[in-house]
């Protein structure tokens, strides 16, 4: 995902450094050079390499002024740009990075999730929203990609958990017994954007996911 969030801070030092260098900005350079040509003495006027010094340091402070001109039009165009790519999302089906998952009265979450590699074990914990651990599911072998796993929405004693928002962890481990690299995901439409910050949220149905943590978008 595009991010202006360098470019900007880049943009910003350009004009803090030609500031510094010179000690003016482009306006007041002009101003100072036109009235020294205005006020020299007729008599003894700038000699010529006074006068081309002069001018090549006017034409470095045209050019990084330029430089920072350039700089801000960009990051301006970058943000429109991904305000306007945030905005389609709504009413798509979307995958993103997560570990949040939402549990509604009788439903029966799915719990999805990514191996590096094939499992022979895989197991997954789910917390409440205080971190409490509330259920651990157990599952067999599961290959390498994307992978699933149901929640009855129960706690590991059977009762019906309340709905609200959970969070689950995916552990898995090969033949050998050594660990593969899972990543937890979440899947839902997006009915709400957020162009608050400086990178745009999604919201999927009371999950909020940034948009640099979409991995697949289906339409609607």
């Amino acid at each position: 995902m595009v991010n202006a969030t360098t470019t900007a801070t880049d943009a910003s030092s350009g004009a803090a450094a030609m500031k510094k260098a010179t000690g003016m900005n482009k306006d007041d350079f002009l101003k100072l050079f036109i009235a020294q040509m205005q006020n020299q003495d007729p008599l003894n006027p700038m000699d010529g390499t006074q006068f081309v010094s002069q001018l090549a340091q006017l034409t470095q402070v045209e050019q990084a002024y330029n430089t920072n001109s350039n700089l801000e039009n960009l990051i301006n165009a970058q943000g429109n740009s991904t305000s306007v790519a945030a905005v389609s999302f709504l009413g798509n089906t979307v995958t993103a990075k997560g570990s949040q998952v939402n549990l509604a009265d009788g439903s029966q979450p799915t719990l999805s999730f990514t191996l590096a590699s094939s499992a022979q074990k895989v197991s997954a914990e789910i917390r409440d929203a205080n971190g409490a651990l509330v259920r651990t599911l157990t599952g067999g072998k599961c290959q390498e990609g994307l992978n699933s796993l149901t929640w009855d929405g129960k706690s590991n004693t059977g009762q019906a958990l309340p709905a609200g928002a959970y969070t689950f962890a995916v552990k898995a481990t090969n033949a050998t017994g050594q660990e593969v690299t899972a990543t937890t995901l979440v899947q839902g439409k997006v009915d709400g954007v957020s162009l608050e910050g400086t990178v745009p949220v999604l919201s999927l149905g009371g999950i909020d996911v940034p948009l640099d943590d979409i991995i697949n978008v289906k339409g609607a």
